[in-house]
């Protein structure tokens, strides 16, 4: 079949054509952006946090007591957690990843206030560190006891040795071996000098949507404030049973303190990620109602088309037209309103991404993803018209030639 007669048909009834077009490029730039954003969303939460998530979970004590002393109660704490039933290390930390709240510093090479400085979220934590949380040390060595001090509310020094992690090695020594990194003096506070001692293969920051989230450090501290969070890690599977045993303890240890906000770092993850989680969901359901928009306005296009030319129909079967002529006849023309949406939607997806990543310093698209959005409206379309083709097909002969 000639498409040349029916492109000079639709030049002829332009306007309701030209809406559909229309309708299918705005529905695949915005199809297109979304999906490629849920993906990046989707791509998020499936981010390991170097964490054994499973098996961890942290809960926080807050002494209330005049005579509290937090020192003796963190190391009464830690010496009895580390010897219960079904733990098998347990520490102090500051922060916990993918939590929404911690401490982040700066690392540079060369000291000074005008030097390159690398975003880095910091984790104190003793010598237990690694072990609690299940990192990997790829390289170098973890802290021992005599690294471990204690830090004092408003305290600013540094210890003299960090463990960073693989990424954040790799930020500041990009041509270095990992092996060649370790014993590297960098600076912390503009000028404090400190030693990367180790390096684990990852350990995510507290903040789910920071850009810089696999840049991390622990560095060997214990904090002395009068709030303290302990992370255990438990033998795996026995987590629901180490929970209530840990905060028993806890309480028969002091009862001159609260024990609180007990969580796992599965549960963690759930609400570090419920913002991208959200709007993955909501984009997901705009993409759909979209399609579904767009389906039912190429059927409703295709169908009024249909009852208008009912008696043009007829006589085409009268003249020996077959029902799958008819039925390709508006396919073909369903196909080339859909064509000219889908490369109008190719021209206006590059714009709104451009956009995007110019204002809101969006990922560009893979170009990839163009080709699939333009295959999936035109099917959409060509799906949602085959109703009434299929309808025109029925038309009789005889019939149609007596209609006015």
């Amino acid at each position: 079949m000639e498409t040349g007669p029916i492109l000079r048909a639709l030049s002829r009834n332009k306007t309701g054509a030209l809406l559909i077009a229309l309708q299918i490029a705005f529905t695949m730039t915005v199809v297109v952006n979304a999906w490629y954003m849920v993906g990046e969303r989707l791509g998020n939460i499936d981010r390991p946090s170097g964490l054994l998530e499973e098996d961890i979970f942290y809960v926080s004590s807050t002494g209330f007591a005049e005579d509290f002393n937090i020192k003796v109660t963190i190391e009464e704490d830690l010496l009895a957690l580390r010897q219960l039933p079904g733990v098998v290390d347990a520490v102090t930390i500051n922060a916990v990843p993918l939590s929404g709240g911690g401490w982040s510093m700066g690392l540079r090479i060369d000291p000074g206030d005008d030097t390159q400085s690398w975003p880095v979220a910091v984790y104190m934590v003793d010598q237990h560190g690694v072990n609690t949380l299940g990192l990997n040390l790829v390289a170098g060595d973890d802290f021992d006891v005599a690294d471990v001090e204690w830090r004092e509310p408003g305290q600013t020094s540094w210890p003299d040795k960090v463990v960073i992690s693989q990424a954040m090695a790799t930020a500041m020594f990009p041509d270095m071996d990992l092996n060649n990194i370790v014993g590297k003096t960098v600076y912390i506070s503009n000028d404090e000098p400190v030693m990367i001692s180790g390096i684990v293969e990852k350990l995510q920051a507290p903040w789910s949507g920071w850009n810089s989230i696999e840049q991390s450090m622990l560095v060997p501290q214990k904090t002395a404030f009068s709030s303290v969070r302990y992370m255990v890690r438990t033998e795996p599977g026995r987590l629901d049973e180490v929970i209530p045993r840990v905060e028993t303890t806890l309480l028969n240890l002091n009862d001159g303190r609260l024990v609180r906000n007990t969580m796992t770092m599965t549960e963690t993850r759930e609400r570090g990620y419920l913002l991208d989680q959200g709007l993955a969901t909501i984009l997901t359901v705009v993409m759909a109602v979209l399609l579904l928009i767009t389906a039912v306005g190429v059927l409703g296009l295709a169908s009024f088309s249909v009852r208008r030319r009912t008696r043009q129909i007829g006589v085409r079967r009268a003249l020996g037209a077959t029902q799958q002529d008819i039925l390709r006849y508006f396919l073909v023309e369903n196909a080339c309103i859909a064509l000219i949406g889908v490369f109008a939607g190719a021209l206006m997806t590059v714009g709104l991404n451009a956009w995007l990543v110019g204002a809101m310093s969006f990922p560009k698209i893979q170009w990839g993803a163009i080709p699939i959005g333009m295959i999936l409206l035109v099917l959409v379309a060509q799906l949602s018209v085959i109703g009434p083709a299929r309808r025109a097909c029925g038309v009789s002969p005889a019939v149609a030639t007596r209609t006015v």
